[in-house]
């Protein structure tokens, strides 16, 4: 009985609590392992942490709710980085849609005392990534930034190796022109 003379009854199952701590869930460790990586890739797709850091959740989500079907940790983490890439793409979709009815998007990326941190070179470069074009920004930010392989990033965007290689390389010359580094 409790205090206001009710009886308290626990729920079918409930015992006393188990002595050692319960193993951490497989997703729950993939996670913790991997959030930062997969929230810095969103945050350079995007271009606001905010977004990002909802794309990463709801990828993970998705994961949780797949884990049964996936072949092991190589695989969950594949399929998590395309959840990721794919939810970017659908909010840059959304902001494209919004622009043409006249609602404009100006993600808070580069707050006063991140510019003030941050170099301009590195912000010209960023905002040069910003402008490539879908696929060379990603294929670009999961090779250097993330430091995925050619079949890791195939994986993930569902092309093949030397698509990956091909879209690096126009990228990085892209990306060169942008920047005035024309050599």
């Amino acid at each position: 009985m409790d205090q206001e003379g009710l009886t308290v009854i626990d729920p079918p199952g409930a015992g006393p609590e188990p002595e050692s701590e319960p193993e951490p869930e497989p997703v729950g460790a993939l996670f913790a392992e991997n959030r930062l990586k997969l929230f810095r890739l969103a945050v350079l797709l995007v271009g606001d942490e905010n977004t990002a850091e909802d794309v990463v959740q709801d990828a993970f989500l998705g994961l949780h709710r797949r884990w049964g079907t996936l072949d092991g940790e190589e695989k969950a983490l594949a399929y998590a980085r395309a959840s990721v890439v794919n939810a970017c793409r659908s909010v840059i979709r959304r902001r494209v849609v919004a622009r043409r009815f006249g609602a404009h998007h100006e993600p808070p990326m580069w707050s006063a005392e991140s510019e003030a941190l941050v170099g301009e070179d590195r912000r010209r470069v960023m905002e040069a990534v910003q402008r490539l074009p879908r696929r060379r920004r990603e294929v670009l930010v999961m090779r250097y930034y993330l430091d995925l392989s050619d079949a890791e990033i195939a994986a993930a965007l569902g092309v093949s190796q030397v698509t990956v290689r091909t879209t690096a390389a126009r990228g990085l010359k892209a990306l060169a022109r942008l920047l005035g580094n024309d050599e």
